[in-house]
């Protein structure tokens, strides 16, 4: 139940920042998660449809990127990225590791028109 109150946090930071550049329409939010944000992108799209009902973000997108486990190597020091397939260090094989990131939950950038145009090509980026 936290993407509700995660989704409705998206939605007001994205309609101030639209608002910035006078948009119109927002019509796709690009998200960043960390690999055990605990969110699920089909939540997020689900209660951003109910709502961003009757905004500018009515209709909107979300897409979403999972960003590879960053950490570092408590037993040479140097800092990598991981898979759930192979947790060690890449460069000594210790699995004595320091998480760096994992919970991250970034909004990357939205698409928004900022003249009422409905063609794809007149979505414009904030970051």
């Amino acid at each position: 139940m936290h993407e509700l109150s995660i989704t409705e946090s998206i939605l007001d930071y994205s309609l101030k920042e639209a608002r910035k550049v006078q948009a119109t329409r927002i019509r796709e939010i690009r998200l960043l998660l960390g690999p055990f944000s605990g969110i699920v992108p089909e939540c997020i799209q689900m209660y951003m449809e109910l709502l961003a009902e009757g905004t500018i973000a009515q209709g909107v997108k979300i897409r979403a990127k999972t960003l590879p486990l960053k950490v570092r190597c408590r037993d040479c020091g140097r800092e990598s990225e991981i898979t759930r397939r192979h947790i060690a260090c890449p460069f000594c094989d210790s699995l004595r590791l320091e998480i760096l990131s994992a919970n991250d939950f970034i909004i990357e950038s939205l698409e928004v028109d900022t003249d009422g145009d409905q063609s794809p090509s007149s979505g414009h980026g904030v970051e």
